[in-house]
């Protein structure tokens, strides 16, 4: 009997033999069946079931280390980590920022005790997770990004690193999870989950929809959602701080008004005169994507931006923000901008550290210390400490704009709802009125719009 030999070859399986498997195609330059890595389990699977042999080579995973679970799980943490068992160790996990998401994912691998890889979108995660690791498993993490290289049990990746190193690193791990997991729908990112052998997988996110509709990928290649539970959940279950919103509207100037207005004609003439109805994501990335090749369409759009910037950057904003710095002089606030010109315009009139992506690693870790610590109190940013990183606890955000993402309120919400005793979280967005960011603060959380307060 002539048996079947499946092993890895930089990211795919090469199985030969005499028999192929319904995930497989034929390759006539290597004179075997080719299989996407995702596959590795189906395969072995689908020879078991049709009572065939074959040779296994695929696996070359690190030495297992001793771990020491340190770990006490919530009710519905334990809820996520038994329903994510029960689905064969597979699917997505959505929990609100604060809620705790690291440590079920460490309590999987706890359980699972196998060899571990965690992708994450930033180096400051990477950091983050490492510590994690070392503080709840008691054992170094591997890292691979950033310029390390070291696989370990445990090992802590870039999503840009996981996929320049699939070839080597796909056949090495039993678990994989992927932090903010929306990214791995992304065309690049999404190769990842397909060249790496991994049998189990986790994903973690506040918000699992993407506007492209690219989530829909999400089920092949992690699995399904398997389990979900809200802010208001939370809070209710007093889990997370309770909070209050506040939308405040604010008018421009007289000459921010001119010119705003002339700038948004020339993006709305350039529509009706090609008859653009942009009534979706989708319509809008189609407008840009003409850009490239349209000057009208290209100036259009560099017409829109600068009515955006000043809607956003308004000096009515900034005036009301002095206010409201004076009204909460002893809480810890974040400020949250779209731009980071605004950003440092902020930093220099009252004197707050700054973080944008400009800003060192490490001049980055000593301004959250420092804020965690008490020494600073305030701290303004663009949209760098929207996702993922562990802030220091909030209790006042003000936000002075955004985009219309829903992913992006969640996660500057949560920010504020870590929980304490006696806190009630604040979270004030301030607008300019008859403006595009009333349509896109709407589009960022429609469902505060009948429980907001809005001050014209």
């Amino acid at each position: 009997m002539v048996m079947s030999r499946l092993w890895f070859d930089k990211g795919t399986l090469l199985l030969n033999g005499a028999v192929g498997t319904p995930y497989g195609k034929w390759d006539p330059r290597s004179g075997c069946y080719r299989v996407k890595g995702c596959h590795y389990r189906d395969v072995l699977d689908f020879f078991r079931e049709s009572n065939l042999c074959v040779e296994d080579d695929v696996l070359n995973l690190a030495a297992l280390e001793q771990l020491e679970d340190s770990i006490e799980l919530r009710a519905y943490q334990h809820k996520a980590l038994d329903q994510w068992v029960a689905a064969g160790r597979r699917g997505v996990l959505v929990l609100p920022t604060a809620a705790g998401k690291t440590f079920i994912a460490l309590k999987a691998i706890d359980l699972l005790a196998v060899q571990t890889l965690i992708v994450v979108p930033t180096l400051d995660l990477v950091d983050q997770w490492r510590r994690r690791v070392r503080e709840c498993l008691g054992i170094e993490a591997g890292v691979v990004g950033g310029g390390e290289h070291v696989v370990r049990m445990v090992t802590v990746s870039t999503y840009d690193s996981a996929y320049v190193q699939a070839a080597y690193l796909g056949n090495k791990f039993m678990l994989l999870v992927f932090d903010e997991v929306h990214h791995l729908a992304s065309p690049g990112y999404m190769q990842i989950a397909e060249m790496y052998t991994a049998p189990y997988r986790m994903g973690l996110t506040a918000t699992y929809e993407r506007s492209d509709q690219r989530h829909n990928l999400l089920p092949l290649l992690v699995g399904d959602p398997v389990y979900s539970i809200s802010v208001e959940e939370l809070t209710a279950g007093k889990h997370l701080s309770d909070y209050t919103y506040e939308k405040i509207a604010v008018e421009l100037s007289a000459q921010e008004q001119q010119t705003y207005e002339e700038n948004m004609a020339v993006f709305r003439n350039y529509l009706v005169t090609k008859r653009l109805v942009l009534k979706s994501a989708f319509d809008f990335r189609r407008f840009i994507m003409s850009t490239g090749r349209d000057p009208q369409a290209r100036a259009a759009l560099l017409a829109r931006n600068k009515a955006l910037k000043i809607a956003v950057n308004s000096e009515a904003k900034l005036d009301l923000l002095a206010q409201k710095l004076e009204t909460y002089p002893t809480e810890k606030i974040l400020i949250f901008t779209l731009y980071n010109d605004l950003v440092y315009t902020i930093s220099k009139r009252f004197l707050i550290p700054a973080v944008t992506y400009q800003t060192p690693r490490e001049e980055r870790r000593e301004i959250l210390a420092n804020f965690g610590s008490g020494k600073y109190r305030v701290i303004v940013t663009s949209q760098v400490l929207d996702e993922g990183v562990d802030v220091p606890d909030a209790s006042v955000g003000i936000v002075l704009g955004g985009t219309g993402s829903k992913r992006e309120f969640v996660q500057r919400l949560g920010r504020l709802l870590r929980k304490k005793a006696g806190k009630t979280a604040k979270l004030v967005e301030i607008i300019s009125k008859e403006t595009v960011e009333v349509n896109i603060s709407r589009r960022r959380h429609p469902k505060q719009e009948k429980s907001s307060r809005v001050t014209q």
